[in-house]
């Protein structure tokens, strides 16, 4: 910048904070400009005046708030005055001096007091609470909470309503500092709630109160304040008989702030707290607005499962009325012409503000109460509806059994026939709306009560369906049956869908070839759909098929028709799918070329085709396998374009009154993160979900193929592993690292990594691994973590020994963390067990995230094995840190799944570690000797399998426990169901700990009972990889003739021989081929070296068909 205009900047601020007020207010109001130049040239003198003199500013701002005329100035001298005094880059509290803080501080008091414009006020008492949330916890404004008491007890409301507002934003920032004052504020809010009379200061204290309840940590604090509940309730009621409908609705928010937070302080006075809201809701004079309000405190507390678990549904006579009124919500419909001639099918016409509330409303309430408290109330009301003579009232049924399906599915599943029929008789409804929701009924319980519904009903579902089809004069609901039959066909398996086909596939057809675009787009969703289920049995269809399809693909080029040739792709490349290479191969290379085409021309922004093509291109390279590759150069580029589209966001504050605009669009999706409300256009981030899984796909299917494109897709996927504005996307991101990592290694192995040798693997692994690590260690999903330790676990089995040890370290230091996390979360479920109100559907609901929980375990200890698998001892280190995370999951308390975790990882140490794991024996092997008679199978196979594995490796340290170990097989091999399916897999394991006792610890045993034993066991045939060690044992034993074996006279040759003839019928299945062609020498030589007459009782003692098929094996 060059001197002049920095002498006249300087020039301007001196003016500025001059004792002349012009120019400062000729500042302020340039700020406020609408011209953008004006206003950001004010902002850069403001941001200079700030640096270079704070204390003046300040005051200067201070001073207008006091005495400017104008409110817009006083309005934003407050605003400004407020972001300096907030705790964030701009703070400028501690840059001024004693006595501007203490003038501050004595003039805002003074303006609190003097100020008579409400919205100034209000803008006033959010610029002390901000100050005083930084200053106040160090005790830097001793005069401020006794002046806040002043004003409420003093007799000017506009007083009372501003402390109100500033205690109720302290209780929300700094709560604790207001605590030791519990019992004075309790006092000033009774007071206040019972006998004020000014609407606008009891909202202000029953914000305060419920914002100071809210920061209570104990509950003993909370239920000091149960008698002002009453008191909040009649403020409620009286701003409704006052018909101040916004003073209501302001009290209802509050209210539903307080049932989300803090549901069981309503408890007490559950009864009447609902009795109330359910009133209002059914006041058919009240404003829709104040309506939903109540609805919605209902269903929040309905929802607050994890603070007040099955509260709500110990009130089953306000459930029935909850559902009532929902339910009238939805007669709320008009017939309007414009939803029969609407062009697309998410054309709603007719439907009001009610009949979504009531929509919505039913799923959330379905789904946290669930089917046994919801279908009894739905029973009695819908059958009700369907016999009424209104047509909304039959629609409203069908809608309402739809949106309850979700969250009652299991009671539903058992109630089908019901069900089924009731939704099936409105097919013939006069009116089309109402088979349009008998149709959607359908859609909708396919998915929420399949596979089900479809194996017990496809017989009257799927014609039902093919008859709706016909509708020509409601194209609505002919395209909506297409629809539905996506639905139906998605959760079914080919022998169902086969027998439909010819009548399903031709009407399809027909409908391809009507004038209507949308039903035209529902036959297409529908023929892929069906393909896609019915694989090579569409085959027969497809000479009939492709033909159309490829003509809308070559055809339907402008604007309106965007999405049907966007279905087409779709279409046709599930049929390609479905179909297989041979069959596909001709018209994939014209499908490919009209691709490519369209692939160069420009597409704007919102034009669906761009996804369904990355899609469509995908599939097409599954169904071609390598014969894809020549059109990656192509498909590539604009696929990694849309993997690193930026997501487009707004960020405004929470509480600014610009919001974004709250516009129907569904292409926008907010969410609060702290003070932030951020905007994000969802279209771009579901293009970039469906790029990182094509990417993903094609790294899967191509394997060594992929390498070229490495080095670009791991810098684009490898930062989306922290992608957190989308799940899908840091889904794909995850199940692409493993892959990656598996195309390098194949196609280093394979020489065609283009010259690069092992290191480029280790380079690859060495950004993968941490990054994996480190964005498991900060991912907030469950169900996401799980995903990642599997890639992990994967990648680490790719890498192997690339791995450095700092590397394994972060590893382990994760384990812990994560071990550590799903303990506090299983802590705070069982927590959740002693409330007052837990049930049984509860701890249904709580069985189902503890499972989830057990995934995220079996995860780590298949990451263990991994890990021990590769390094051996050189990790036993690693494994003695993790022993006190371990060795808890070994305790009776534990889950079974967990105890299973915790010896699979012993046996793997065991195994894999051998002497250097000796050390281990004696505090493992009791739990280990114990767990062989847990009352879990899954426990026992484990248990009696690291046994064998102590058996074998032990040496001298097992010898000691030679005698407990047979006593514990013992009873697992002699229990009378050992052999039924869910014993056989630790009968078949505690059969090989018993061979490896009698060939590692012959001198312990008296073998002449144990060894004959253990061959009355033989063959074995349900762990097909113990059966292969055992019965590859018991060949070395006859080759070397063993004695006990043998017993005495060779008397036990024929059961040798039966177990042979056996393992030789089953194929290759219970013993490997080297293993197999040995038992065929070894049965020629007996035959060769028995005499004549124990040969014969031998052959005898085998069933027929085993002594023909022994002698064809023998003689070929």
């Amino acid at each position: 910048m060059d001197p002049e205009s920095t002498q006249l900047q300087q020039a301007q601020i001196v003016a500025i904070l001059g004792p002349d007020p012009a120019p400062f207010e000729t500042l302020i109001s340039h700020l406020m400009s609408a011209s953008n130049e004006q206003r950001s040239h004010a902002e850069l003198l403001f941001n200079l005046c700030k640096q270079s003199d704070p204390n003046s500013l300040s005051l200067k701002l201070a001073h207008l708030l006091q005495f400017s005329p104008h409110l817009e100035a006083r309005a934003m001298a407050a605003i400004l005055l407020r972001k300096q005094l907030t705790r964030d880059d701009s703070y400028l509290w501690p840059r001024l001096s004693a006595s501007t803080q203490s003038s501050l501080k004595s003039i805002l008091l003074g303006c609190i007091q003097r100020e008579d414009a409400k919205t100034i006020s209000k803008k006033l008492c959010d610029t002390v609470s901000e100050l005083a949330s930084s200053i106040l916890p160090e005790n830097g404004w001793p005069e401020l909470l006794p002046f806040m008491f002043q004003c409420v007890t003093s007799d000017s409301e506009k007083l009372q309503e501003a402390a109100f507002l500033i205690f109720a934003q302290l209780a929300q920032y700094i709560g604790e500092t207001l605590v030791p004052h519990i019992k004075h504020l309790h006092s000033v809010f009774l007071q206040c709630l019972t006998s004020s009379s000014s609407s606008d200061v009891k909202i202000a204290a029953l914000s305060a109160a419920i914002n100071f309840i809210q920061c209570l940590s104990s509950s003993a604090d909370r239920d000091r304040f149960q008698d002002l509940l009453p008191m909040m309730m009649r403020t409620l009621t009286e701003a409704l008989n006052c018909r101040q409908e916004a003073t209501a609705q302001e009290a209802l928010e509050l209210l539903i702030e307080l049932a989300g937070t803090e549901p069981r302080f309503l408890r007490r006075q559950l009864v009447d707290v609902v009795g109330s809201m359910l009133q209002i809701a059914e006041a058919e004079s009240l404003e829709e607005g104040t309506r939903h309000l109540a609805v919605e405190f209902v269903i929040t507390l309905a929802e607050a499962r994890e603070r007040a678990p099955g509260m709500m549904r110990k009130l089953p006579q306000f459930i029935s009325r909850l559902f009532a009124i929902l339910m009238k919500m939805l007669l709320d419909i008009e017939d309007d012409p414009a939803w029969h001639s609407a062009d697309t099918e998410d054309e709603d016409a007719g439907e009001s503000s009610n009949y979504s509330v009531g929509q919505e409303c039913l799923d959330r309430l379905a789904i946290s109460l669930g089917g046994n408290t919801i279908v009894p109330v739905a029973s009695e009301l819908l059958p009700a509806y369907l016999v009424a003579p209104e047509w909304q009232k039959h629609h409203a049924a069908l809608i309402a059994l739809a949106q309850i399906a979700e969250g009652c599915s299991k009671v539903m599943i058992k109630n089908l026939e019901q069900v089924v029929t009731m939704v099936l008789n409105s097919f013939q409804d006069p009116h089309p709306r109402v088979r349009w929701a008998a149709i959607n009924a359908i859609g909708q319980l396919s998915t929420d009560l399949g596979p089900d519904l479809q194996v017990q009903y496809h017989q009257r579902v799927l014609p039902a369906l093919a008859a709706s089809m016909d509708d020509f004069q409601n194209p609505r609901v002919q395209a909506h049956a297409a629809s539905a039959v996506l639905n139906f066909s998605e959760n079914c398996t080919p022998d169902i869908l086969t027998p439909y086909l010819d009548g399903i596939v031709s009407k399809l057809l027909v409908l391809l070839q009507n004038g209507k675009q949308m039903v035209q787009e529902g036959a297409l969703t529908a023929l892929a759909s069906v393909a896609d289920s019915s694989q090579e049995h569409f085959q027969k269809y497809y000479d009939a098929v492709m033909p159309y399809l490829k003509a809308i693909l070559v055809n339907a080029t402008d604007k309106s028709n965007r999405m049907l040739r966007a279905k087409a792709m779709e279409c046709i490349s599930l049929v390609g799918m479905a179909v297989g290479k041979e069959k596909f191969r001709d018209d994939a290379k014209q499908v490919m070329e009209v691709l490519m085409s369209l692939q160069g021309a420009q597409m704007e922004t919102d034009d669906p085709t761009t996804s369904y093509m990355l899609q469509a291109w995908a599939r097409l390279c599954k169904c071609l396998g390598q014969d894809f590759l020549p059109y990656m150069s192509v498909v590539m580029p604009p696929l990694l374009q849309s993997a690193q589209l930026k997501p487009d966001v707004t960020i405004t504050s929470a509480d600014s009154d610009n919001e974004i605009e709250e516009s129907d669009d569904d292409s926008m999706e907010t969410i609060t993160l702290g003070d932030k409300r951020i905007g994000i256009k969802t279209s771009v981030l579901e293009e970039k979900a469906t790029a990182c899984n094509m990417l993903c796909c094609y790294a899967d299917e191509l394997k060594e193929g992929f390498f070229p494109w490495i080095d670009q897709v791991a810098p684009t996927l490898v930062p989306l592993l922290k992608f957190y504005f989308h799940e899908e996307v840091r889904k794909a991101a995850v199940s692409a690292m493993p892959e990656l990592l598996r195309s390098a290694k194949l196609a280093v192995e394979k020489g065609l990594a283009q010259g690069r040798n092992e290191s480029y693997i280790k380079q690859l692994s060495d950004y993968i691994v941490p990054a994996l690590v480190e964005a498991l260690h900060k991912e907030p999903d469950t169900e996401i973590c799980g995903s990642m330790l599997d890639a992990l676990n994967e990648c680490l089995q790719i890498s192997g020994r690339l791995l450095d040890e700092s590397q394994v370290r972060s590893i382990v230091d994760e384990i812990k963390q994560v071990i550590t996390a799903s303990s506090s979360r299983k802590r705070e479920r069982a927590e959740r067990t002693k409330a007052e109100d837990f049930d049984a559907e509860e701890g249904e609901l709580l069985k189902e995230e503890n499972e989830q929980e057990e995934e995220v375990f079996d995860q780590v200890g298949e990451i263990l094995g991994t890990l021990i698998k590769t390094f051996k001892a050189s990790f036993l280190p690693f494994f003695d840190e993790l022993a006190s995370y371990l060795t808890p999951m070994w305790g009776k308390d534990k889950t079974a799944e967990e105890r299973r975790i915790a010896i699979c990882i012993f046996d793997d140490v065991a195994e894999q570690c051998r002497e250097a794991a000796l050390k281990y024996y004696d505090t493992y092997l009791p739990f280990l000797l114990e767990a062989c008679n847990d009352e879990n199978s899954d426990v026992r196979q484990a248990a009696v399998y690291g046994l064998g594995v102590c058996a074998e490796f032990g040496g001298a340290a097992f010898k000691p426990l030679v005698g407990e170990a047979l006593s514990r097989l013992n009873v697992v091999i002699q229990h009378p169901n050992a052999l039924q399916p869910d014993n056989v897999m630790a009968y078949d394991n505690a059969v090989s700990a018993l061979g490896k006792i009698c060939q590692f610890h012959r001198d312990s045993i008296d073998s002449a009972q144990v060894v004959p034993a253990w061959l009355g066991c033989l063959p074995i045939k349900g762990d097909l990889i113990e059966a292969k060690a055992v019965h590859d044992q018991l060949c070395s034993m006859v080759e070397m003739s063993d004695r006990e074996l043998l017993g005495p006279n060779n008397q036990y040759l024929p059961k040798i021989v039966a177990v042979f003839a056996e393992v030789l019928l089953a194929g290759k299945d219970l013993a490997t081929e080297q293993t197999i062609s040995r038992m065929i020498n070894l049965l020629r030589q007996l035959q060769q070296t028995l005499p004549p007459s124990t040969l014969a009782s031998t052959w005898s003692s085998l069933q027929p068909q085993q002594q023909l098929a022994l002698q064809s094996i023998l003689s070929s």
